[in-house]
């Protein structure tokens, strides 16, 4: 696998690179080597980005629909063709298991290119009749839209920002995080590939200065970020000086609810999969698992269980099933918060420990006899770090679970299809789920409330964020004035 790409950027089709910018070298999370090495953007290559977004759009835009839709359906089929290359690829700029990559992240950002290139024949306005008047609407393009990407699923995200912009007529920015650089730049090419004419996706790389200027120049209409929190609400307020659209897709401590008569294999399973996937750095996670006092000893029981048959090791062995967190100062941020977890009296019942060797590898980890007021309870950790807490009412449950200053997910697993569905009502959250945890279909909306974002990605709902409404009134007839 060639990991160092042709260039840093792609821009106005075609790959390219200022070597003037810092150099940010990209390590395989495995076993800590340096595997390719990309240079920041420099004020030049982001002024060649903006502008070659804002020359494109317009003829791009005018296209129709359907012809915006067949580019983009093309990049799909394209993408899957290349599924393996491309998960490996992913595998070495994240660490996350080949197992995962080859199902969960090309092929993802494969169904969100042919989901909207689906849809944009199908983005017209409507008619109103008013009388002999009528008013008829027109879905326009917003024009340059930014996209901010996080470090774990790089070209899913490249992806699901790409894909709904480009079917309303937007031309693309996106910059990828410094930590997984590389994935963004073949779906760019392969964009290009598919027909999609130069300057409509760019891709520039570089740290927090990179993606400012391109928050706040005047060219740029929409800003979209993947990322945690506090980065959110720094872009947030900058992208709403210039009065900017924007979308939001931030972090959560998102909750878990196992009732006493929950198959507990299945919210096994649903916890597992809301904690470990991705070694936890996912940021829907159902990090706080509270578990009904009748069940829980036999939950956690069943948990230690599944966590033995845990394959750790080469993420690029398809029988791994479980890889290095991205970075050591990840791994770090997780340690701490296991440290303050014990610190603070949470029985730790599994995992825990940094893996000696070569990579930034620890053991999944389980605490039990967490309460609410416990940093590992209140703060987003974004690592395998499950805290366990008990529960016996419902109500009291639902109420401990919504009071956080996060909503991006939350989970509920009972037989009781009443409570499910009152349950899921009454999260305070953007994205649930009912005896499972943590599907996200490109054909249903993703996104979250409070702190944890503004605005959904996927769906027929991420239209409305990508583009706008005009109005048209017509008169039939003459028009009267008071003079």
């Amino acid at each position: 696998m060639q990991t160092q790409p042709i260039a840093s950027h792609f821009i106005n089709g075609q790959y390219i690179d200022d070597i003037a910018g810092t150099p940010i070298e990209v390590f395989y999370p495995a076993t800590g080597a340096v595997i390719a090495r990309v240079h920041a953007a420099t004020p030049a290559i982001v002024e060649h980005a903006i502008a070659s977004a804002k020359a494109a759009q317009a003829a791009w835009a005018a296209m129709s629909g359907t012809e915006r839709g067949r580019i983009l359906r093309r990049a799909a089929d394209i993408m899957r063709e290349r599924n393996h290359d491309l998960s490996v690829l992913e595998t070495y700029d994240t660490g996350k298991p080949y197992q995962e990559t080859s199902v969960a992240d090309a092929t993802s950002g494969a169904d969100a290119l042919e989901y909207f290139g689906g849809m944009a024949a199908t983005l017209t306005g409507e008619h109103i009749q008013l009388g002999e008047d009528w008013v008829y609407t027109r879905r326009e393009a917003l024009g340059v839209c930014v996209g901010i990407g996080a470090w774990n699923y790089p070209t899913q995200i490249a992806c699901w920002k790409g894909a709904p912009a480009l079917a309303c007529g937007n031309s693309v920015i996106f910059k990828p995080s410094e930590t997984t650089p590389l994935c963004a730049l073949k779906v760019a090419e392969i964009l290009h590939e598919a027909g999609l004419p130069a300057g409509l996706y760019n891709v520039i790389q570089g740290l927090g200065d990179v993606g400012a200027a391109l928050v706040t120049d005047s060219r740029v209409d929409k800003v979209s970020l993947t990322g945690s929190v506090p980065t959110g609400r720094k872009v947030y307020a900058a992208a709403a000086a210039e009065m900017k659209h924007v979308t939001m897709e931030l972090g959560g401590k998102s909750p878990m609810i196992v009732f006493e008569d929950a198959d507990i294999e299945n919210a096994v399973s649903g916890a597992i999969l809301g904690n470990f996937y991705s070694s936890g750095q996912v940021c829907s996670n159902g990090t706080r698992v509270f578990v009904h006092s009748d069940i829980k000893e036999a939950f956690l029981a069943r948990l230690a269980e599944r966590l033995d048959n845990a394959v750790i090791g080469d993420p690029m062995d398809p029988a791994t099933s479980f890889g290095p967190m991205v970075s050591k100062q990840q791994r770090d941020i997780a340690l701490s918060y296991i440290a303050k977890g014990e610190a603070e009296g949470a029985r730790l019942v599994y995992g825990g420990k940094a893996i000696e060797g070569d990579g930034f590898y620890m053991q999944p980890c389980v605490f039990a006899d967490v309460t609410d007021d416990m940093t590992i309870a209140r703060e987003e950790i974004f690592g395998p770090v499950m805290a366990v807490l008990d529960f016996t009412d419902e109500a009291d449950v639902l109420a401990r679970a919504n009071d956080t200053e996060f909503g991006l997910a939350a989970g509920v697993f009972t037989r009781d299809l009443s409570r499910a569905h009152r349950v899921a009502a009454g999260f305070q959250a953007g994205t649930c789920y009912i005896n499972t945890y943590n599907d996200a279909p490109v054909e249903a909306p993703f996104g979250g409330v409070k702190a944890s974002g503004v605005g959904r990605e996927n769906s027929k709902a991420a239209i409305e964020h990508y583009s706008q409404v005009k109005s048209v009134y017509v008169r039939m007839g003459d028009m009267e004035a008071p003079f």
